[in-house]
């Protein structure tokens, strides 16, 4: 593998993680804070993507329109807190897997009736469809560099607000003590209902961010969500510094495995076979990952004081 090639996929990687995390990032902070177990958090990504093609269109500003569906998706997220989620808070983890996946199918098939089962595209922004220089014979497209940005951004807000401030302090209480934290006069219900929010509106966010350079198709955030449960498994349930780091980790484990396994299997193999069995193989990495840290760690990367 040439070095040009070797930091185009290290970028991409890193790009890949920076998605995975906005996504781990709101479901940590429901399955790790709140307990609760929603496997609708991955469809949530895909309604933001498709809410950004929706307003793209109406708007033809591309940031204008990821305001408007990071919006959207915080009221949905809000309403199907009210109308489902909140009666499952108390029930087993059964429940919460089959009404959640339940939800799953009804948004899919939503998806399908307002949009269409044909995949969809959003334009690049103008402002960033360029390439950044980053060395001789080595251009990065802007669009993709800018995920980066906006990821570790969203990392370091998050961080400082779960760890730094009064609400972050009074969700990590009422995860650990919700009944001593209610008689000081918190509504649990409320901050656990605005901790939901936001979640969904960070996969919203990812969605949004993705929708440039991935194809828009009903189901698309069904096997993120899988890597997402990697991610916050690796990192420690509740950490949003080991979902951070564990997204990282993935992405880049993900991204380099499909190229140096298929690299390696031509060794033995011709390139007919290697392509088709690196590209599996690779996908079975962040699984074995996972095992390899759990074996050692089996809290995870970073174990979360509310956990």
């Amino acid at each position: 593998m040439s070095t040009t090639l070797l930091l185009v996929q290290l970028l991409n990687g890193l790009q890949l993680g920076i998605i995975l995390f906005l996504i781990a990032a709101g479901l940590t902070l429901v399955f790790g804070v709140m307990g609760f177990i929603n496997l609708a958090h991955g469809v949530q990504y895909m309604v933001g993507a498709y809410l950004t093609f929706h307003f793209y269109g109406m708007t033809g500003h591309f940031l204008a329109a990821l305001v408007l569906a990071m919006i959207a998706a915080l009221v949905l997220g809000l309403v199907l807190e009210w109308l489902v989620f909140r009666r499952l808070y108390d029930r087993d983890h059964l429940d919460q897997v089959l009404a959640t996946f339940g939800i799953i199918l009804f948004l899919n098939e939503a998806v399908k009736v307002i949009w269409g089962p044909v995949p969809l595209s959003v334009p690049t922004p103008e402002a960033l469809s360029g390439s950044f220089f980053l060395m001789p014979g080595l251009l990065y497209p802007s669009y993709r560099i800018a995920i980066i940005a906006a990821g570790i951004a969203v990392a370091v807000l998050l961080y400082v607000l779960v760890m730094k401030t009064r609400i972050g302090m009074l969700v990590r209480a009422g995860a650990t003590h919700p009944d001593i934290v209610a008689a000081l006069g918190v509504d649990v219900r409320r901050l656990f209902m605005l901790v939901f929010g936001f979640g969904a509106m960070l996969a919203g966010f990812a969605g949004g961010l993705a929708a440039p350079i991935f194809a828009l198709e009903p189901g698309m955030g069904d096997n993120l969500l899988i890597v997402a449960f990697v991610v916050i498994v690796i990192g420690g349930i509740g950490s949003i510094k080991g979902a951070f780091v564990a997204a990282l980790l993935v992405g880049l484990v993900d991204t380099l495995g499909r190229t140096l396994a298929t690299d390696t299997l031509r060794l033995v193999l011709d390139a007919s076979a290697a392509n088709q069995i690196g590209p599996a193989l690779a996908s079975m990495l962040i699984y074995v990952l996972m095992a390899a840290i759990l074996w050692v760690r089996p809290q995870g990367l970073f174990r979360a004081r509310s956990a």
